[in-house]
């Protein structure tokens, strides 16, 4: 037995073109009829009272405004929390300056749907980049690897220092053929980055001299 859930009525409407009120063309539409069609009445009704009653608001209000697409204010206090954050990194300060670029992220990341998303990456990227270095200069070397490779993932392309953190953390850890394939992928990225260069030559010497300690 069906029900009106698996049931498909199309019903004929017209717009009234000076007033734009909505109507029913079935039959006994305009008043009487059976339920359905007292119903579909009813609910037209409502829709017509609403649509006047937008119109009789002022001209100011008649429609709302449109989310502003990116909040001045928010992007100020992001700033200025990366800003801070650098700032105590250069004092030495490095627990600080990971506690500023952690609020930064956590302004950034919580922005609006409608904000553009290419901004949110921007942002990230450098937060999460140089939240990773002050995780290095405190050797937090699996924290600097995950916020460096949370940096790529926001910016995989011109962000060649995070590709080098990741590199230089895994060195560190001593996972040196994930090191070796996490800067090769960054070479393919980025081209001939100098840097990473001299990092893929000094894993792979690396990885040359531990084998050569293997075997002897």
């Amino acid at each position: 037995m069906s029900s009106d859930l698996d049931t498909f009525t199309l019903l004929p409407l017209k717009i009234d073109p000076q007033s734009k009120a909505i109507s029913s063309v079935t039959p006994g539409g305009g008043g009487g009829g059976s339920n359905n069609n007292r119903a579909l009445d009813a609910e037209l009704a409502a829709l017509n009272a609403l649509h006047r009653s937008l119109h009789s608001l002022d001209a100011p209000h008649t429609v709302p405004p449109p989310p502003v697409p990116v909040n001045p204010k928010r992007s100020a206090n992001v700033n200025k929390l990366r800003e801070s954050g650098n700032a105590e990194f250069r004092k030495g300060r490095y627990t600080e300056a990971i506690k500023f670029y952690g609020l930064g992220l956590q302004m950034a990341l919580t922005r609006p749907m409608w904000e553009p998303s290419q901004l949110v990456r921007e942002e990230v990227h450098q937060l999460y980049g140089n939240r990773a270095q002050a995780h290095m200069a405190m050797q937090n070397w699996a924290e600097g690897s995950i916020d460096a490779e949370a940096s790529v993932e926001a910016k995989r392309q011109g962000n060649a220092k995070a590709w080098w953190r990741r590199g230089r953390c895994l060195i560190e850890m001593g996972r040196l053929e994930e090191a070796r394939e996490w800067v090769g992928k960054g070479l393919e990225v980025e081209g001939e980055e100098k840097e990473l260069v001299e990092m893929l030559k000094d894993i792979d010497g690396r990885i040359a001299s531990a084998n050569a300690a293997k075997s002897a």
